[in-house]
């Protein structure tokens, strides 16, 4: 009975390194036209038969790639994986889906494993301690999405216009005394940029800034409505919709919904529950599509790095 062949016989058959071989496997666009014939080749002339167990570990498909999201309870980073999948699966696609919790070891954690199981690409949710250098080993096969970075390709969120155009809303309807909640500044995106828009415009338009920033969760937002609140306080912008969240539950309690609320997010759920809320949509939806599409190209060397801010969609 003769020995069944292994990838590594094929490997040694056609010259080449093993690793190439399982590039030719999975169909990698990256493999030179004449090595794939040579590799083919010989797996024709020898009747190889690639092992199930083998294309299982690699991911269950010729074509794999890993999104790893911040927080799997997010509603914001949900839109944006949902278009992003819808994309990817389009493509033939299989994805890899993991959880950083804005933990920068963790994220390395799982850029090591993606990497080891020889994913085709990554997508990662930025966030303020994200190691972006850990990257730099995917060789442009890699987009960073709500995060403003040069050294990958990236789709960052227009962090100031979101709440610009809340501001807008307000003004219109003649509001002065508008307050804010928001996430501590630590956050560089949510936090910091969506703070320092509010400050601006109250600059701009000789408006007494009036603001408290905490965690993201309603329920630092509810607790923090009451340091904002007074006889006077006509609008609250905040910085999400789970902040929203919180302040109209803190509003109901204090009997004062003539207040206007303002989110960021475009959630479907806040706008059903409370009609009255006006929320920006930062375009969340469409920066995942963006994302996956512009991985792709990477993947199949159509394209470098690239850099898009996702301006909100039209009111």
């Amino acid at each position: 009975m003769s020995k069944k062949l292994t990838i590594l016989d094929i490997a040694k058959l056609s010259g080449v390194g093993k690793s190439t071989v399982s590039r030719v496997l999975t169909n990698d666009p990256k493999v030179k036209p004449e090595t794939r014939a040579k590799v083919e080749q010989v797996i024709q002339e020898s009747g190889y038969v690639p092992s199930k167990s083998a294309q299982a570990m690699r991911g269950g498909s010729q074509k794999v790639v890993g999104v790893i999201i911040s927080r799997l309870d997010s509603p914001s980073e949900n839109k944006a994986v949902g278009s992003m999948l819808s994309t990817l699966y389009d493509a033939g696609y299989d994805v890899v889906i993991m959880e950083s919790q804005f933990d920068r070891e963790k994220t390395n954690e799982h850029l090591d494993v993606l990497k080891k199981r020889n994913v085709d690409g990554v997508i990662v949710f930025g966030f303020s301690d994200f190691d972006i250098s850990k990257l730099a080993s995917w060789k442009n096969c890699s987009v960073v999405i709500a995060m403003d970075t040069d050294q990958v390709s990236s789709i960052n969120y227009d962090n100031t216009q979101v709440i610009t155009k809340a501001l807008e809303y307000l003004q219109k309807k003649s509001l002065q005394h508008i307050a804010f909640i928001g996430v501590s500044p630590s956050d560089k995106t949510t936090g910091k940029l969506r703070l320092e828009a509010y400050l601006n415009w109250c600059e701009q338009h000789a408006i007494k800034a009036n603001y408290q920033t905490g965690q993201l969760n309603h329920e630092s937002a509810y607790l923090l409505v009451d340091s904002v609140l007074d006889a006077k306080t006509e609008a609250i912008v905040c910085a999400s919709d789970t902040l929203a969240l919180g302040v109209i539950k803190r509003l109901q309690e204090l009997d004062r919904e003539d207040v206007v609320v303002t989110g960021v997010g475009g959630n479907e759920l806040l706008s059903f529950l409370f009609p009255k809320v006006f929320s920006i949509d930062p375009g969340y939806s469409l920066a995942g599509e963006k994302a996956a599409k512009l991985l792709i190209s990477q993947i199949n060397g159509e394209l470098k790095q690239v850099h898009i801010t996702q301006q909100p969609l039209a009111l």
